[in-house]
């Protein structure tokens, strides 16, 4: 896999086929990326287990906080790190160890372990480095557009409304 670029058709088979999410590196603080991505993520309908040693056994967006991914009292069909480079192998090896193995190992934006990508596609896990999810799903949906980004995404679909948001979307419920 070309992991310096990813087709729109790889990126949107995944946000479409993940319903489930754990976020490795989740912060209660609002001001910290992982806590909107995972406020958007779970606006969009995914189901979010957050992950963090530091905060496990409280709520962050009404989700109960885990120390590990070991600890995920169910399944997962993604993986998205939030935590530096120099982690991924660690994480690797957590996710290697999951029962069953998630679909899709996601690193945000800046990181990126080639090793590890490497080691999680032996293992048959789809893997996304150096992207954000919240960005990557605005982006192919169109809502990208409203704040005046060029998501390359042209529509004439209205935005369905829903529960307090207008969403664009890429999959259906």
């Amino acid at each position: 896999m070309d992991h310096d670029h990813y087709s729109d058709d790889y990126i949107r088979s995944i946000l479409t086929s993940v319903k489930s999410v754990a976020i490795v590196g989740a912060s209660a603080k609002e001001v910290r990326p992982s806590f909107f991505v995972m406020k958007y993520m779970m606006d969009k309908g995914f189901a979010v287990f957050p992950i963090n040693p530091g905060h496990a056994g409280r709520e962050i967006l009404g989700r109960m906080t885990y120390a590990s991914l070991a600890e995920l009292p169910e399944p997962v069909d993604m993986v998205d790190v939030f935590r530096a480079s120099a982690a991924v192998p660690g994480i690797t090896d957590e996710v290697l160890a999951m029962e069953p193995l998630p679909k899709v190992v996601w690193m945000q934006l800046t990181v990126r372990d080639d090793d590890s990508a490497a080691r999680l596609e032996a293992a048959g896990i789809d893997v996304v480095m150096n992207r954000c999810p919240k960005i990557e799903y605005g982006r192919l949906s169109g809502e990208i557009g409203w704040s005046g980004v060029n998501s390359k995404t042209i529509s004439a679909r209205r935005p369905e409304v829903r529960a307090g948001f207008q969403s664009f979307g890429i999959r259906n419920k």
